[in-house]
């Protein structure tokens, strides 16, 4: 059944009249002159005007016949000059690269390599958000987003990047005046801190044990945290990239190594494989190539 969409055949009346005969647009084209031949019946059909004005060795435009090849020549220009620019973004990386970063892992670990990303890909410029709330990524507009953590079911490609260990801590001060506890059941009688944006909940998992753990201090910022921990408020679980240096300097003690909080991962998020930009995937594998060890450089 002939295509009748004459948008398709715009290629095939391109090939004719430039070419000069049927057998050289098919050959062109890879159809047989049969092919051509009954595209642009089919054509004219569709449009309801005669094209092309044949003879038994040769062709000649009729004038409505023209005047659609010229329309139809400048299209067909213009979709592969698009389809030109769609391929070259898709192959070189180009463009805005607008990111999504937790505030404290952004800052430390991926905001000081944006240098050495820009210099090698010149022609990428890039949007940097710093944020630890889970956003929509194409509600936002975002090209790659850096979570880490359990991640929720979602059309989202997830690249792994490395691991990420936390640890419940808290600083010698504290420890002093409260008690070390040794089991989680002890937390009850500690003040607990809590980061706001947890994704387990109030829930802190230890072990094989399962603590609801309360403390008179919250906040959505890791570094406060930090900063209450060090000041003796209390007790609280913190990914290593964040208390590792606490936690060599003696400035926070690490407790209860027998009941372990769960291992997690560092994940490159992007709306979607399928014609994924270059810039976003060089950025990721720009990542892999950095951070993408084990372990880590937060953890060595």
């Amino acid at each position: 059944m002939p295509n009748r969409d004459p948008f398709a055949s715009l290629p095939v009346l391109v090939a004719v009249v430039e070419s000069g005969s049927f057998s050289a647009a098919a050959t062109r084209l890879g159809l047989t002159p049969s092919a051509v031949s009954k595209r642009i019946n089919a054509l004219e059909q569709q449009l309801g005007v005669q094209l092309l004005q044949r003879t038994t060795r040769s062709f000649s435009l009729t004038e409505a016949g023209d005047e659609y090849y010229r329309d139809a020549h400048r299209a067909w220009q213009l979709m592969q000059h698009s389809q030109a620019r769609l391929q070259q973004r898709l192959s070189h990386p180009q463009g805005t690269l607008s990111l999504s970063l937790p505030m404290v892992f952004g800052r430390r670990y991926i905001s000081p390599l944006l240098p050495q990303f820009l210099q090698r890909y010149p022609d990428v410029g890039i949007d940097l958000m710093l944020d630890d709330r889970m956003i929509d990524l194409v509600q936002e507009g975002i090209d790659v987003a850096i979570r880490i953590g359990h991640l929720p079911d979602s059309p989202q490609v997830a690249t792994r990047l490395a691991p990420c260990q936390s640890v419940l801590c808290a600083s010698p001060a504290y420890l002093d005046l409260a008690g070390i506890p040794t089991h989680p059941a002890q937390l009850q009688h500690h003040n607990c801190l809590h980061y706001s944006y947890f994704l387990g909940g109030s829930h802190w998992q230890l072990g094989s044990h399962r603590v609801q753990p309360s403390g008179n201090f919250r906040a959505n910022s890791s570094d406060v945290l930090l900063d209450a921990l060090l000041a003796g408020v209390g007790i609280a679980q913190m990914p290593t990239f964040i208390v590792a240096d606490s936690l060599k300097a003696g400035r926070l003690v690490a407790l209860m190594p027998d009941h372990p909080l769960p291992r997690h991962n560092v994940y490159a998020l992007s709306p979607g494989r399928h014609g994924q930009p270059a810039k976003t995937r060089v950025f990721i594998e720009f990542l892999q190539q950095t951070i993408g060890h084990n372990p880590p450089p937060w953890e060595r």
